[in-house]
C-alpha cells in the first residue's frame, strides 16, 4: 500500500491538472447545455410548426446518437474546418469535448425545460397575458422564474451526469481525471486502488456541484415564497409544492 501512496503522491501534480481539465469540460459543457436547453425547450413550445419541428429534430438527433460517436465526430471533423485552432490535440479534445457534451446534454435538458414550462399553472400564463406584457417579458418575468424552481432538481441531475460523461474525453487525448487514473493503474498495477482514487475524486466534485445546485434551488424557491423556514442546501426539498 505504501508504494501505491508514493505513486499517487508522485502523480498528484498531474492529477491536479486532470481535475482542472475535468472542471473545464464540466463547466464549459454545462454552460453550453443550459443555453441550448433553454433555447430548445422554449422553441419546442412555439406555435410555429417549422420552429417547433426544427427544435424536435435537433433534440431527438442528439438524444438518439451516442455521446462517444459525437465526440469522435467533432474531434476529427472540426479540425478540417479550423486547422489552425486545433494544432494542439489536447486543445482539440477540450473543444470537441465541450461541444459534444453541451449538445448531447442540452438535448436532454431541453425536455426538462419544456416539461417545467408546461408545469407552470395555466392561471399564471393567463395572468401574464392579462397584464399585456410582451411574449418575451411574459416568459422571463412571470413564467421562467416559476419554471426555473421546478426544473432545477432535474437539471442538477443532468449536471452530475455530464460530469461523469466527461470521462469519455480521455479517449481523445484529454488528460482528465480518468486518463491520469489509468496512468496510476499502469504504475501501481493495482486497479482497485487506482480507480478507487479516481472515483473518490469524481464523488467530491459531484457533491460540491450538488450543494451548488441545492443552493440555487433554495434561492429560487425563496424568491417565490415556496421555501419554509429550515430549508437549506442540505434539505432543498423541504418546500411547499404550489405557486401562489
Amino acid at each position: 500500500m505504501s508504494e501505491n501512496i508514493d505513486a499517487l503522491i508522485a502523480l498528484w501534480p498531474r492529477f491536479a491538472d486532470g481535475i482542472v481539465a475535468t472542471l473545464q469540460l464540466t463547466i464549459g459543457g454545462s454552460v453550453l447545455a443550459l443555453l441550448l436547453a433553454a433555447l430548445l425547450g422554449i422553441t419546442a413550445r412555439q406555435p410555429n410548426v417549422l420552429a417547433r419541428g426544427a427544435a424536435r429534430v435537433f433534440i431527438e438527433f442528439f438524444r438518439g446518437t451516442s455521446l462517444l460517436v459525437q465526440l469522435f465526430w467533432f474531434f476529427y471533423v472540426l479540425p478540417l474546418f479550423f486547422p489552425d485552432l486545433f494544432d494542439n490535440r489536447e486543445v482539440a479534445g477540450l473543444i470537441a469535448g465541450i461541444v459534444a457534451l453541451g449538445l448531447n446534454y442540452g438535448a436532454y435538458g431541453a425536455e426538462v425545460v419544456r416539461g417545467a414550462l408546461n408545469s407552470v399553472p395555466k392561471g399564471q400564463w393567463e395572468a401574464s397575458i392579462a397584464l399585456s406584457l410582451s411574449p418575451t417579458r411574459r416568459m422571463f418575468r412571470i413564467i421562467w422564474p416559476q419554471a426555473w424552481a421546478i426544473m432545477l432538481p432535474s437539471l442538477s441531475n443532468l449536471g452530475i451526469m455530464l460530469l461523469k460523461g466527461t470521462a469519455v474525453a480521455s479517449v481523445v487525448y484529454m488528460q482528465d481525471i480518468t486518463f491520469i487514473g489509468g496512468v496510476l493503474r499502469q504504475r501501481t498495477n493495482d486497479t482497485f486502488f487506482s480507480y478507487g482514487v479516481t472515483m473518490v475524486m469524481y464523488f467530491v466534485i459531484a457533491y460540491v456541484l450538488v450543494l451548488i445546485a441545492n443552493a440555487l434551488e433554495v434561492r429560487a424557491k425563496r424568491r417565490l415564497g415556496m421555501a419554509p423556514a429550515g430549508t437549506s442546501i442540505f434539505r432543498p426539498s423541504a418546500a411547499k409544492t404550489g405557486v401562489s
